[in-house]
């Protein structure tokens, strides 16, 4: 069986280590972690930070140790036009420092030749690092399909550099299963699993990605079929935020611990 991780956007703005011990809970050894929030805080979480806070990161190592857990990506990391991902050299290292083995990036560059440089770039600065780093693709942005992310990724020529396969993003773009499996299985580095009706019921894409998802098998995607197309031994992460849901006053446990039956449930 695969290995579950709880992705960073599910705990909406979850302290660090309460973030541990939730994944501790829910009977899962990963998660993935961004230097401060960038969603939502319906529970009226306090304010935390990564880069500010050395305390926090002593707690949280100490956590991980503790807990039997191990950061499986960092995020937070975009390639925005008139901005350097050179400037992300302080966040990388505070990746490294927490063991997280690879860094994410999401592309909203429009230039391509910049957006190709600037991959390059973030590849380079996490290889530095000793680490792995994949780029996601979404409907939408100037990387928004399999081939395009696959293509761009080529044409870096960067070795330490691969595709995240996000199930609302690779469906949504028009892929199929069959696309998953056409790929070079040593090209996908990280999944992660959620459900979403086919077609879009809110008005904007960017925000439904960020606030509400769904649990594995509440929706339309082939989640069956994508699991079994990824390379054998990849781990899952859960990115499930449940804005409404927690909104309504239910806790992160209760809204995470249904998402990890259900894709056991998959997986067996």
């Amino acid at each position: 069986m695969r290995a579950i991780g709880i992705d960073f956007i599910s705990a909406l703005g979850l302290p660090p280590v309460a973030f541990v011990k939730l994944a501790a809970d829910l009977g899962c050894r990963h998660i993935s972690i961004a230097p401060a929030p960038f969603t939502a805080n319906p529970h009226n979480y306090p304010a935390w930070s990564l880069r500010e806070d050395k305390v926090l990161r002593r707690d949280l190592a100490a956590a991980l140790r503790e807990c039997g857990i191990s950061i499986s990506l960092g995020e937070g990391f975009l390639i925005r036009p008139g901005t350097d991902i050179a400037d992300a050299e302080t966040d990388m290292a505070l990746m490294r420092e927490l063991g997280a083995p690879i860094v994410n990036t999401v592309c909203l560059e429009p230039d391509h030749g910049r957006a190709i440089a600037q991959l390059a770039a973030f590849a380079g600065l996490a290889a530095t690092h000793g680490m792995q780093a994949t780029l996601e693709m979404m409907p939408g942005l100037p990387l928004g399909s399999l081939a395009a992310a696959s293509a761009a990724i080529a044409q870096t020529g960067a070795p330490n550099l691969g595709l995240l396969l996000d199930s609302m993003h690779v469906f949504r773009s028009g892929a199929t299963i069959a696309d998953i499996a056409a790929l070079d299985p040593a090209s996908i580095f990280y999944a992660q699993l959620c459900d979403v009706p086919l077609v879009s019921r809110h008005a904007s894409y960017g925000e439904e990605a960020r606030d509400n998802r769904l649990p594995p098998g509440q929706g339309e995607l082939p989640l069956r079929g994508f699991i079994a197309a990824l390379p054998p031994g990849l781990m899952l992460g859960l990115e499930v935020p449940m804005l409404d849901a927690a909104r309504a006053g239910i806790g992160p446990q209760e809204r995470l611990a249904p998402a990890v039956a259900a894709t056991r449930a998959l997986m067996g």
